[in-house]
């Protein structure tokens, strides 16, 4: 289901998009960068992270961690990564194929601005081995995201 829904979602916002299916795992950083033929730092990440009550998606760049003063600062609150369990329940998407495109619920999407050093950026797509190539600013433009700076690069 959640890959469909993201075929879904390309379908109907970004048809010239195609989702890319490959026949290993890509639900690591290394993995995908691999599969891929790209740099670890191309790897768009998706964080589900609790705030308070809310969850809200951070997309990261695959080599850089949340900075956590950075993020205390914006959000007022430590990060709190969603547990293995709630990850698929809040977003439709399992772990390893998180991405802020076809989601089952509403949530806030931010985008770091650490994604706009390249071209090219590589999130999942709904599964662990589906992922799109696309624009960093196009990504933010068709999630509807809020670019922030809580990355350590």
């Amino acid at each position: 289901m959640s890959l469909s829904s993201v075929k879904a979602f390309f379908s109907e916002k970004a048809p010239d998009i195609t989702v890319i299916e490959l026949e290993q795992s890509t639900a690591t950083v290394a993995q995908a960068a691999e599969g891929h033929d790209v740099t670890q730092g191309q790897i768009a990440k998706t964080l589900a992270l609790r705030v308070g009550e809310t969850v809200i998606l951070v997309v990261i760049r695959g080599d850089a961690r949340l900075d956590n003063r950075k993020f205390k600062a914006k959000f007022a609150t430590k990060a709190k990564m969603l547990g293995f369990d709630e990850v698929e329940a809040e977003t439709g998407h399992p772990v390893g194929g998180v991405c802020p495109f076809g989601l089952i619920k509403p949530h806030t999407i931010y985008c770091d601005v650490s994604l706009k050093a390249f071209d090219e950026v590589v999130p999942a797509a709904g599964a662990t081995n589906a992922a799109v190539r696309i624009n960093p600013i196009r990504m933010a433009e068709l999630a509807d995201a809020e670019w922030i700076d809580v990355s350590d690069v």
